[in-house]
């Protein structure tokens, strides 16, 4: 069974307190271990956090690039 991982939990994982998680169209990956997300931040853009799913429309890149880092669950 997948993990649970609620809006507040994301919340928390900031980059800076705790491991930097991020969401996209409501599957959570841990980004901690990426160079891109120093301290929880991406291009001076995006925070960790949140869900992204919405601005990854913008982006230069499409969310197979979050395939490469660990799936925690799935946001409530």
């Amino acid at each position: 069974m997948e993990r649970v991982i609620s809006s507040e939990e994301l919340r928390k994982h900031d980059g800076i307190k705790a491991p930097a998680w991020v969401a996209v169209d409501g599957v959570v990956y841990d980004v901690s271990k990426s160079f891109h997300w120093i301290r929880g931040k991406h291009q001076d853009k995006h925070w960790s956090g949140v869900e992204l799913g919405q601005s990854l429309k913008e982006a230069p890149h499409g969310e197979e690039v979050f395939s490469k880092f660990p799936r925690v669950g799935r946001l409530a």
